[in-house]
C-alpha cells in the first residue's frame, strides 16, 4: 500500500509552520491597520521606508562572513557563549526587538514549534534582544519558550553584527504613548534597536544563512532555517 514517506511528511510539516508564521504576521498586520490610531499606520510605513534608505544593509553580517562571538546572560543569569555552543554544533541566532513587539512574539512562538527539528539537526537556538534580563525572563515565560533567550543590554552584540539603528523621534513618541518606552525596557536612553535578523551559523563560525529585513513585519520562515541547517556539512 502506497504511503507518504517520512521525508515528505516532514516537508509538509515544515510547510505548515512556514505558512502559519506568514499568515499570523499578515493577520496581525491587517488587524493593526483596522484598529490603529489615526495616522499611525502611515507613520510606521513611512519610517520603514526611511530606514530602508538609511540602513547600511551591506554592513550587516552576511552569508560567508565569520560571525562575531558573544557571551550574554540568559534568563537564569548564566552566560551563554557562542564559542561554547559552536563546539557542540551549529547555532541559530535570532535578533528580535523585544517582548513588547507582537511581530517578534509571533516569530518566537513559530520557532519554538520547530525546536524539536532544530535540536534533531544538532543545532541550538538562541534569541537575543536589548531588553533587560528581567524583561527577557518575562518574554520567555509569557511565550513558553524553552530555548535560550538572551539579553544584549546596550546592543553590543547586535552592533557587532551591524544591525543597530536609533528610532526617530516620531516613533519614540508613539512608543511612549503605547506604554512601551524603550528606556524602561532596555535600561538605557539610546532608543536603539536591532533590525530583526535570523542567522544560521556553522560549527566553524561561518554564517551559512542570513535573513535581515528592515521591515520588522517580515521574518525568516521556519522551513528556510531548517533547510539551511540540513545543508551544512555533517560531522
Amino acid at each position: 500500500m502506497a504511503g507518504i514517506s517520512a521525508n515528505a511528511r516532514q516537508v509538509q510539516r515544515e510547510g505548515v509552520f512556514g505558512m502559519a508564521l506568514e499568515r499570523q504576521l499578515a493577520e496581525f498586520k491587517a488587524t493593526f491597520a483596522r484598529t490603529a490610531p489615526p495616522g499611525r499606520v502611515a507613520l510606521y510605513e513611512a519610517k520603514i521606508e526611511e530606514l530602508r534608505t538609511s540602513f547600511a544593509r551591506e554592513a550587516a553580517a552576511g552569508v560567508g562572513a565569520i560571525a562575531p562571538v558573544f557571551a550574554l546572560p540568559g534568563v537564569d543569569g548564566g552566560l551563554v557563549s557562542s564559542g561554547e555552543l559552536l563546539q557542540r554544533g551549529p547555532i541559530v541566532v535570532v535578533f528580535y526587538r523585544g517582548g513588547w513587539c507582537p511581530y517578534c512574539n509571533i516569530q518566537l512562538r513559530a520557532y519554538q514549534a520547530i525546536l524539536p527539528e532544530i535540536t534533531a539537526l544538532g543545532a541550538r537556538l538562541v534569541a537575543i534582544s536589548p531588553q533587560l534580563p528581567d524583561q527577557s525572563l518575562s518574554t520567555a515565560q509569557t511565550e513558553a519558550l524553552t530555548f535560550d533567550v538572551l539579553s544584549d543590554v546596550g546592543n553590543q552584540v547586535a552592533r557587532s553584527f551591524g544591525l543597530v539603528y536609533a528610532l526617530p523621534e516620531e516613533l519614540r513618541a508613539a512608543l511612549r504613548g503605547n506604554g512601551k518606552a524603550l528606556p524602561g525596557i532596555n535600561g538605557d536612553e539610546s532608543w536603539e534597536l536591532p533590525v530583526p535578523a535570523t542567522y544560521v551559523i556553522a560549527r566553524e563560525g561561518r554564517i551559512a544563512f542570513a535573513h535581515v529585513d528592515v521591515d520588522y513585519r517580515q521574518r525568516a520562515e521556519p522551513a528556510a532555517i531548517l533547510a539551511a541547517l540540513r545543508a551544512l556539512p555533517q560531522g
